[in-house]
C-alpha cells in the first residue's frame, strides 16, 4: 500500500476513489465506506482513503491504521495533517486542488455528515455541486447505527472510557487493542509467583480505564490468554508512565524483546492498591484469573 504523510507530495495517477474524513477507529462506519470505494476500485480505479489529522489521542495509531487498510486492501493512504493552509482553503480549493489535481478523483464516497474546507462550510451538497462542476461522482452513504444510535468514533470512545469492551468490539467490528514490544518490569511478578509481559502503550493511544481486563495477546508464534492490568501500579509505589502489565496463562517462554499485541476482551474491574503483595497475590489468582477463565470458556462455548 501506498503511504504519503505530506499533503504537498500527493500526487496520485489516477483516476481515483476516494473516501475522506478522519478515520481515527476504523470502526464499522467507516469500513462501510472502504467497503464501497474497494468495490467502485474493481472497476479500475485507484482506491484511496484520505484521512484528516488531528493532534487528539486516537483509537488507533497510524502504525495500526496502515497495517489494518493494508489488510482490506486499499491502494493508497494519504494522510492530510489539518495544518494552517488546509483549514483555510474554501471548499472549492480543497476540491480543485487536493481531489482534482493532486488525487485525479473520479468517485468520492462519504457520510451524511461529511464537512470540508474553511471552517467546515463545505457539506455534502457543496460536494456534489463541485463534483458536477469537476467532473467526478459523489456518492453518500447512510451511516451505520447501533440500534438508534449512528456508529462513530465518539460513541465508541464513550464505551471504552466506560471499559465497555464488548460494546467497544461490536462497534468497531475487531478487537481493540495495543501493540509494544516486551519490556523488563521491575520483576515483582515474578516474585510472587506471576510473571508478566509489560508493554508500553504508544502515548497518542487511547486507553481503556485503569483496571483489570481479560485478554488475549498474540505474537509472531502463537496466541495466549491472560489478564492484563492498565496503570500504573499504585500497590507498588506507581511509575511515571502508562504500563501494560499481562499475566498469560500457561506461558513459560522468555518473551522479552519480542512485539505483542493485547486485545481486551472484558472488564474485571477497576485498579486498587492493596496493603501488600500478598493480597495483591490473592486477589489476581483466586478471583481475576477464575473470571477471565469463566469468561473465555463461556465465551468459546456461545
Amino acid at each position: 500500500m501506498k503511504y504519503v504523510k505530506e499533503r504537498e507530495k500527493l500526487f496520485l495517477r489516477g483516476p481515483s476513489v476516494v473516501t475522506l474524513g478522519k478515520f481515527n477507529g476504523l470502526h464499522r462506519g467507516h469500513r462501510k465506506l472502504i467497503g464501497r470505494v474497494l468495490e467502485i476500485g474493481g472497476k479500475g480505479y485507484e482506491t484511496v482513503v484520505c484521512a484528516f489529522e488531528t493532534p487528539s489521542r486516537k483509537l488507533l495509531t497510524g502504525a495500526e491504521r496502515y497495517r489494518l487498510l493494508e489488510e482490506m486492501g486499499v491502494d493508497t493512504l494519504a494522510e492530510c495533517a489539518m495544518d494552517f493552509k488546509l483549514m483555510h482553503m474554501t471548499p472549492e480549493e480543497f476540491a480543485k486542488q487536493v481531489l482534482v489535481r493532486q488525487m485525479h478523483v473520479a468517485w468520492a464516497v462519504v457520510g451524511p455528515d461529511f464537512r470540508f474546507g474553511y471552517q467546515r462550510k463545505g457539506d455534502v451538497a457543496c460536494l456534489q455541486e463541485l463534483g458536477r462542476k469537476y467532473g467526478f461522482q459523489v456518492e453518500v452513504l447512510e451511516k451505520e447505527r447501533d440500534g438508534d444510535r449512528p456508529v462513530s468514533s465518539t460513541y465508541i470512545r464513550e464505551q471504552l472510557n466506560e471499559g465497555h469492551m464488548e460494546k467497544v468490539n461490536s462497534l468497531l467490528g475487531y478487537p481493540f487493542s495495543t501493540t509494544g514490544e516486551v519490556v523488563h518490569g521491575r520483576g515483582l511478578g515474578h516474585t510472587i509467583g506471576i510473571p508478566t509481559a509489560n508493554l508500553i502503550p504508544p502515548k497518542e493511544k487511547l486507553m481503556p480505564p485503569n483496571g483489570v481486563y481479560a485478554t488475549r495477546s498474540r505474537f509472531p508464534h502463537r496466541e495466549y490468554l491472560g489478564i492484563t492490568n492498565v496503570g500504573y501500579k499504585p500497590t507498588v509505589g506507581g511509575e511515571d508512565f502508562l504500563g501494560v502489565e499481562t499475566y498469560l496463562f500457561d506461558c513459560h517462554e522468555n518473551l522479552y524483546g519480542v512485539q505483542s499485541t493485547v486485545a481486551f476482551c472484558h472488564f474485571l474491574r477497576y485498579e486498587r492498591k492493596f496493603a501488600s503483595l500478598q493480597q495483591l497475590k490473592e486477589q489476581l489468582l483466586n478471583t481475576d484469573v477464575l473470571q477471565a477463565k469463566e469468561f473465555f470458556a463461556k465465551n468459546a462455548m456461545g
